[in-house]
């Protein structure tokens, strides 16, 4: 099961957002969001850790007062991962945050206010080389564009999002991202390549108010798979009713499942049926929760029966093939023979040893180049 994905990726240009590339050839970024107070800065800088540590590239931050920008500039000083600060309305809280070490800006040119107000934070983000992302949502577009198209639509987004290109393009400022976010579908997947062919900046995908963690992964996985497979997308979140560190858990998993990014285990696992020789479920859900902390790439087979379990078992870094008795394949080869009754233990053990052995395997090589 190794191979590259077959996907062609968009050309775009790539910006820099702190240390992480977005666009070029650049790996597609992930993104998640705070929801706590970002005045409580214990609360929000504990969160912002736990979301880098899920495997976050980049994590956004609301900050809808001027308070709340000091706050964020406590918060800078107490993470390492790229912040963007999400602005709406308010131009000196731009201004504040940018002066305080924020990485990205997130507004919308048209509801910052009068034009030198848009011109004061387009040249403070040159003068501090911060990129911003355009956030065009349907649920928020302007009135006249409203009012032309009666209700939003695919073309309403894009109208939206080019005039704040536009405006960019006119202060000579090249350095954006956009998103063209809705909780439809197909109103996103379509908005999202109109864009695309219109502009060669960083796209910034997203289904926004997905739903919960069940319904928002399924409308997310629709949404921004279609995109991706397209080869469209440079960076994403996945927005859900749910624990940020979900929605990085997602992201991940999206992009592990079209070959575009790899970290941490692949499991591939059967549903279970009668023929089980073992507890799929059990032995999946304690394999899941025991090795999150495991980043280093690799494919691991948890298969019930001797229907498709060798099969698949000997694709996989290490796989384990229900039967009498239970057997363990490591890189394709028969190795051994587990008993029920330590079957997580032992098999934890082995990921985890090869895991170990992956990841030395991969210093040795990057020492010698």
């Amino acid at each position: 099961m190794h191979f590259e994905s077959p996907i062609k990726r968009r050309k775009s240009r790539q910006i820099m957002v702190g240390n992480v590339p977005v666009g070029g050839d650049a790996p597609i970024s992930v993104q998640s969001m705070t929801n706590t107070e970002t005045t409580d800065v214990a609360a929000t800088v504990d969160q912002i850790q736990r979301i880098q540590n899920a495997g976050a590239d980049i994590v956004r931050v609301s900050v809808p007062s001027l308070e709340a920008a000091e706050s964020f500039g406590k918060i800078r000083e107490q993470v390492t991962v790229p912040l963007v600060a999400d602005i709406h309305f308010d131009y000196r809280i731009a201004l504040r945050v940018a002066d305080l070490g924020v990485d990205c800006l997130r507004i919308n040119p048209g509801n910052i206010g009068r034009e030198k107000r848009i011109q004061a934070v387009i040249e403070k983000a040159k003068e501090k080389n911060i990129p911003i992302r355009i956030g065009v949502n349907a649920g928020s577009l302007e009135k006249d564009i409203q009012k032309k198209y009666g209700e939003p639509t695919p073309a309403a987004l894009v109208e939206s999002a080019m005039r704040h290109v536009d405006f960019l393009d006119r202060f000579d400022f090249p350095d954006f991202k956009v998103s063209v976010k809705a909780s439809d579908v197909f109103m996103a997947v379509e908005a999202y390549r109109q864009l695309a062919t219109k502009i060669d900046q960083p796209l910034h995908l997203g289904i926004t108010e997905a739903g919960g963690l069940r319904s928002g992964t399924v409308k997310s996985a629709v949404g921004l798979g279609a995109l991706l497979m397209d080869g469209i997308g440079d960076t994403l979140r996945i927005s859900l009713a749910a624990d940020p560190v979900e929605e990085v858990k997602v992201g991940w998993d999206l992009l592990k499942s079209l070959k575009l990014r790899s970290k941490g285990i692949n499991f591939i696992a059967c549903p279970s049926c009668s023929r089980q020789n073992f507890d799929v479920i059990k032995t999946m859900n304690e394999l899941e929760q025991r090795l999150e902390d495991i980043t280093t790439p690799m494919d691991v087979a948890v298969i019930g029966c001797v229907v498709n379990g060798p099969g698949e078992a000997k694709e996989a870094d290490i796989g384990l093939a229900g039967g009498q008795p239970n057997l363990i394949y490591v890189d394709g080869e028969a190795n051994s023979k587990l008993k029920n009754d330590s079957l997580v233990d032992n098999l934890e053990r082995m990921i985890r040893n090869k895991a170990d052995a992956k990841a030395k395997a991969e210093k040795d090589i990057i020492a010698k180049v």
